[in-house]
């Protein structure tokens, strides 16, 4: 039987090492002009972090996509990498169709719906292995739509409804974690006594998912509220 140490990656008899966690929260993409790489990404929708020019010529400019737990950056004097050449870049989406639709409404070219006949296909856009329309099964993760930054950087939505075991709210810390938990309490207490019968873990979650999602706190009591009213 393999030890816990095989299982962790570690070499058995290695000494433990105190463990810190590591959050990947921004990726970097090649871009040829900054302004219209602006421009693209706010009529996607996506929140206008920062936009810092600096004496020397540097640049940085980051948005983050509704929901999203990490970042992208583009920007001067950031990469020496060909713009264009950021490929296959996931975005998670509960419905893709839904997500495809509204990028379209938005202006945005979008690829049909597509399923893989056989993996990779999607990171393949003149492959015959891509077939149209989504799973036949509606499986979690075999459900994609691609698109395009003026640069030619690719982003894939790739429709997940059910994860694997371990993924999910897996990247919260503990401390994170408990804040958002005390917040659900005190404003579940503040709430139940006028609440119609309910179990206080779907409040609690529908809270905790909102403001994982960006939402403030009172967009995120009213989400409990929705979610239990609309259950009964």
């Amino acid at each position: 039987m393999a030890t816990l140490s095989a299982l962790n990656n570690e070499p058995a008899g290695a000494p433990r090492a105190e463990r810190v966690d590591i959050k990947f929260e921004v990726v970097v993409i090649p871009v040829t002009d900054v302004d219209r790489s602006k421009a693209f990404y706010t009529n996607l929708g996506w929140r206008l972090d920062a936009d810092f020019p600096f004496d020397n010529g540097f640049r940085v400019v980051q948005f983050t996509p509704p929901g999203s737990g990490c970042s992208v950056q583009f920007g001067t004097k950031m990469t020496t990498a060909a713009p264009g050449s950021a490929q296959g870049l996931y975005l998670i989406v509960s419905d893709v169709e839904v997500a495809r639709k509204e990028l379209v409404a938005r202006g945005v070219e979008v690829s049909e719906v597509f399923h893989a006949s056989r993996p990779g296909a999607q990171f393949r856009p003149d492959s015959d292995g891509r077939v149209s329309g989504p799973d036949p099964n509606h499986r979690s993760y075999f459900s994609f739509a691609t698109f395009s930054d003026p640069d030619g950087n690719t982003w894939l939505f790739q429709e997940i409804t059910t994860r694997l075991p371990g993924r999910g709210l897996s990247n919260l810390d503990i401390a994170t974690m408990t804040e958002l938990l005390r917040e659900a309490e005190e404003h579940h207490g503040a709430y139940e006594p006028t609440a119609p019968k309910h179990h206080w873990s779907g409040w609690y979650a529908a809270y905790i998912v909102a403001r994982q999602e960006g939402k403030t706190t009172d967009e995120a009591i009213e989400a409990g509220k929705l979610h239990i009213e609309g259950s009964l």
